[in-house]
This record gives structure tokens, C-alpha cells and sequence, in this order.
């Protein structure tokens, strides 16, 4: 008799090609049959059979009313820890998760049974950090115009309005739009700079408290922005739409800018942070291309990510992928589908493996420790924004502790981190090449 605690060993690989291979397993009767006739042996004495007294229904009926089913479920039991253990042991490196062969005729009422199972393999290959062309680097730079334009909206920001009898051109006003049929009706407030065209502008310019214009929604605003904030529509079903809103006007106002003194710094940055004007724009200046930094990152990222896909060229196990998406999708779906759906994804898969060479090749793995330290940062980052400047080691390690103790919370950080780690070996190893630009130009070439 084998040992209580065996695993099946007759498993069997047999390698079809480099990316698809066959395992076989093999269950003899010895392997789960002790473990079957203890279950029924206890379904026996809680068996609760109308002309038996509990405890004494024969054998031979329990075994007649639950035996094939305990069966199976053993064997199915057997088959996945012995599978599992295999592939561990083995170090194979698999892609979805084992798939079994339709196999005709099986006969759950045999003693012994052979099952086989498809394996997808991950491909091997090298990741060539050194792309044929250098990846660019953008260095966003906050120019003159973006400066003065924030000045300018922070003196509107923190400036006081002035009542007016009608519209005019540097008008901010209030109203509601509203279209029954599209389901527009929302109060709004907005410039009139903000509105695009001569034929709006005229429209609005002159009007008084209480009158009603009429417009449309195509092209009304522009920036997309706009249209979400007056109308709760995107600038793309304005256009499609193209209805007749009518505009009540409600109230018209001049915003008479702040003085740029030492009492607005003071709000702004606190006390004598900043003295003039000029300190003003230096301090926008560097916050803003502080800001900016995190933008040309995830674009750095995403131009890298993109280069090594391209350029890191390998087979997929392609059928067998689409099969098993086919197999383990929520919903039924045909063969047609399950190869859209692997065509969808088959560039994340192939980032995945990517990634995961970069990672194990260069040992960026996170630590758990690692991973402490970035949540004790990010909380006295955020404690920061609220005005505690210097919290306690144990404070932090404290929250870090019960953040930490949520698997949901430690998976979102492990994947943030990892980006953290890989931009930073990016930067270090990957050629690139750094282009100064400003944010208009940066995302005229990025977006357009």
C-alpha cells in the first residue's frame, strides 16, 4: 500500500513543440481508495435511509448512492494537488492554467484512470534594453505665457466680483440651460472668454438679467472641459446632438482681479514665503515643472513599454491561449471570440512577460521591507497636505502596519511600487534621450 500522504508520481510530460506540451497522470485505485471508503464509512453512520435505523443502512447501498461521486471528487482532489505539485517541481514555466484534453469514452466506473491536460509554455527569450533608437525623454518646462496665465487666473481666483446690468465681453455669468427632449437642465457659471465663436458671443453680449437666449451645442465652448461643467454632456455628444439649448440668464458679474500684495502671497504660500511678484512666477514656475515631472514619466514609461513590445520579439502558444480563454471565460463563448478576445490581449500578455524578465533578470523583486517604506512615505506625504509636518517613526509604522494587513491594499502598493522601481532602472539603463519642451509642445507631439 503507498503512504497516506502520497502524491501521484506517474505524471508524465511530453513536449509537442517549443510553447506546447502534454501531461499525462495516471490514478490507480490504490491512490484514492482508502480515502473513498472512509468517507462512505462515515456517510454511513449520518445516512438517514427511510426503513434503516441511522448507522445501520448496508454498505452496498451507500456505496450504490454515493460512491461514484465521492469518487470523483477524490480523484479530482488527487489530480490537482499532484498536477500542481508536477509543474512547481518541474519549475515549468506555464501560461494560463493546464487544460484537459476532451478525452472520449471515460469511464468513471473503472479502478484506474489516465487524464491528460494541455500545457501552454512561456516562450524563452531576451529583452534588449539598448532599442535601435533612443527612447526621448521629455523635460516639460513651465515657459512665460503658462506663468503669467496662472497669474492671471489666481488674481481672478481670489478677486471679488462686481454686479452688472448686462453682459459684456469680460462678463463671468450664471444661468441655466435647458432642452427637455436631450435632457439638458443644469445652472452653470462661465466666462464669456470661455465661449467659442462671433455668433455666441453677440448672442450673450448685451443681454440683461432675466432674458433668454437661444444656442447650440455644437461648438459652443472652447475647451471640451467647459461643455461637461455647463451642459453634463461631453463636447463629442454636443456635436452629435447639435440641439437648441435656451440660456436664462440669471446674473452677470465682473471679476475684479486681486492685487498681486504681500496679503495674497501670504494666502497662497503662507507667511513671507514669497515677497514679490517675481518670487511669484519662480515659485509657479517650479511647482508647476514639479508637477509636470510625474506627466513626462508616465509618458517615458509608456514610450519604453511600448519600444520593448515592439522590439522583443517571441512566439505565443497562441491556439492554446485562445482555448483557454474560450474554457474559462465568465460567459460561453465561440471560437471566433476567444480569438478577438486573445487578439485583445495579447499585447498585456506580452508586457507581462516582459516585465517579468526585466524583474527577475535584474532581481527588482519588492521586499516586504521595501514595500513598508513606501507606504510610510506616502502616508507622511498625505499627512503633510493636512499640516503634520513631522509625525512620529511610530505613528507611521502603525498605519503602515494596518494598511499592510489588507492583501486588496498590499497588492494596489506592491504594483505602484514595482512601476516606481522599473521607471527608475528605465532611466538608468535604457538609451535615451532627453528633449526639453514646453506643455503645449509636449502634448502637440504626445497626443496629436
Amino acid at each position: 500500500m503507498r503512504p497516506q500522504n502520497y502524491i501521484i508520481m506517474n505524471i508524465t510530460k511530453e513536449q509537442i513543440d517549443d510553447l506546447n506540451a502534454v501531461v499525462k497522470v495516471e490514478i490507480v485505485k490504490e491512490d484514492y481508495n482508502e480515502k473513498v471508503e472512509s468517507i462512505l464509512k462515515n456517510y454511513r453512520k449520518t445516512a438517514n435511509i427511510p426503513g434503516f435505523r441511522k448507522g445501520h443502512v448496508p454498505m452496498g447501498m451507500i456505496k450504490k448512492q454515493y460512491g461514484t461521486a465521492v469518487r470523483v471528487d477524490e480523484v479530482n482532489k488527487i489530480l490537482q494537488e499532484a498536477l500542481g505539485k508536477f509543474l512547481q517541481e518541474e519549475k515549468l514555466d506555464v501560461l494560463g492554467n493546464p487544460l484537459p484534453k476532451n478525452q472520449e469514452g471515460f469511464d468513471w466506473d473503472a479502478d484506474d484512470y489516465n487524464f491528460e491536460f494541455e500545457l501552454g509554455m512561456a516562450p524563452k527569450f531576451d529583452v534588449n534594453l539598448t532599442p535601435k533608437k533612443a527612447v526621448t525623454s521629455y523635460k516639460i518646462k513651465v515657459d512665460d505665457k503658462m506663468v503669467d496665465s496662472q497669474v492671471t487666473a489666481i488674481r481672478k481666483q481670489y478677486g471679488t466680483l462686481v454686479s452688472q446690468t448686462e453682459v459684456a465681453k469680460d462678463s463671468e455669468i450664471t444661468g441655466t440651460f435647458v432642452n427637455e427632449e436631450a435632457g439638458i437642465d443644469n445652472q452653470a457659471t462661465f466666462e464669456i472668454e470661455q465661449v467659442k465663436g462671433k455668433k455666441n458671443v453677440d448672442a450673450l453680449v448685451g443681454a440683461k438679467p432675466g432674458d433668454v437666449i437661444t444656442l447650440k451645442t455644437k461648438s459652443l465652448f472652447s475647451e471640451p472641459g467647459t461643455y461637461q461643467a455647463a451642459l453634463k454632456i461631453s463636447e463629442d455628444q454636443a456635436k452629435e446632438m447639435n440641439a437648441k439649448v435656451t440660456f436664462t440668464l440669471a446674473e452677470t458679474n465682473k471679476r475684479e482681479q486681486a492685487d498681486l500684495d504681500q496679503e495674497l502671497f501670504d494666502k497662497l504660500f503662507g507667511k513671507d514665503v514669497v515677497k514679490s511678484t517675481t518670487e511669484l512666477k519662480e515659485k509657479i514656475k517650479e511647482d508647476g515643472e514639479r508637477q509636470f515631472v510625474q506627466q513626462s514619466d508616465q509618458q517615458l514609461m509608456n514610450d519604453v513599454t511600448e519600444r520593448l513590445i515592439d522590439e522583443t520579439k517571441f512566439d505565443l502558444p497562441s491556439d492554446f491561449l485562445a482555448r483557454w480563454i474560450k474554457s474559462s471565460g465568465e460567459k460561453p463563448m465561440t471560437d471566433e471570440e476567444a480569438k478577438e478576445e486573445f487578439t485583445r490581449s495579447e499585447k498585456g500578455l506580452r508586457w507581462q512577460l516582459i516585465e517579468g524578465k526585466v524583474v527577475t533578470d535584474n532581481k527588482l523583486q519588492v521586499t516586504f521591507e521595501e514595500l513598508k517604506d513606501y507606504a510610510k512615505d506616502m502616508i507622511k506625504g498625505q499627512m503633510m497636505q493636512y499640516g503634520q509636518m513631522n509625525p512620529e517613526d511610530k505613528e507611521l509604522e502603525d498605519i503602515a502596519a494596518r494598511i499592510l494587513g489588507n492583501q486588496e491594499e498590499v497588492k494596489r502598493l506592491s504594483e505602484q511600487f514595482m512601476n516606481v522601481k522599473m521607471l527608475a532602472f528605465f532611466k538608468e539603463n535604457v538609451k535615451l534621450k532627453e528633449k526639453e519642451v514646453t506643455f503645449d509642445e509636449f502634448v502637440k507631439e504626445v497626443y496629436n
